[in-house]
């Protein structure tokens, strides 16, 4: 979770197979997560994109394409290009981080402005669905291929790695959302107990505008109110 955390495989309790104790993060694959071993991953890393553009950049050029130039003007129609400083690089602002389950009140959860959560940030339920939501704003610059990244552990053995993309956004005043696709947290013993976890949200550059360190559990039941 980002900034969340990503679906474990459901367990196989009450199936007559023997549960893994270092159960798996499972989720049915994003097509950003698809197929990129990790020398494809080094590679695109070492891609050399092009330079940056500002938003007066972006607007005129081809602007004797007509149907490019109403495209660009529709996409960055919110904004002055005639206000401020002109600036190259986006900057992204993760408002919230939301997990909604069906039957419960959504857990907004806490984004410290300094440093990562201590202690536990929040417990889940096993084998109730959930989805993660996204609020975020983009400023200055469009930011292209925004992404989010997780990774989680249980007693100290890496159990998922996962990636959502996000999408290329224009600066705006209002904010985003994103939403990832329901997934279902594991049950059974093994599946139980507590995860530590690191979320990032990266661009195609490779800048992080967000990383955060966390704690999690997954429980029998909700925690009390």
């Amino acid at each position: 979770m980002g900034e969340t955390i990503d679906s474990i495989s459901s367990s196989t309790h009450g199936s007559g197979i023997e549960e893994d104790p270092n159960p798996s993060f499972n989720r049915l694959p994003s097509e950003s997560s698809l197929g990129h071993t990790e020398e494809e991953e080094e590679e695109l890393n070492n891609i050399q994109l092009g330079p940056k553009c500002s938003i007066r950049q972006h607007l005129e050029k081809d602007k004797d394409d007509e149907s490019l130039r109403k495209w660009k003007e529709q996409l960055l129609g919110q904004i002055d290009i005639n206000s401020g400083e002109e600036t190259l690089e986006p900057e992204v602002k993760i408002l919230s981080l939301t997990i909604i389950s069906p039957g419960r009140e959504d857990i907004v959860l806490p984004l410290p402005e300094s440093g990562d959560p201590k202690g536990l940030w929040f417990t889940l339920k096993e084998g109730s669905p959930y989805n993660l939501r996204f609020c975020f704003q983009v400023t200055n610059n469009i930011v292209s291929g925004l992404r989010y990244t997780n990774t989680i552990w249980k007693t100290g053995i890496k159990v998922d790695s996962t990636k959502e993309m996000i999408g290329t956004f224009s600066p705006q005043l209002e904010p985003y959302t994103h939403e990832i696709p329901e997934e279902t947290t594991p049950s059974g013993y093994f599946a139980r107990g507590s995860y530590s976890a690191k979320s990032k949200f990266l661009d195609d550059d490779n800048k992080c505008y967000l990383e955060i360190k966390y704690t999690f559990d997954i429980q029998k039941e909700w925690p009390s109110d």
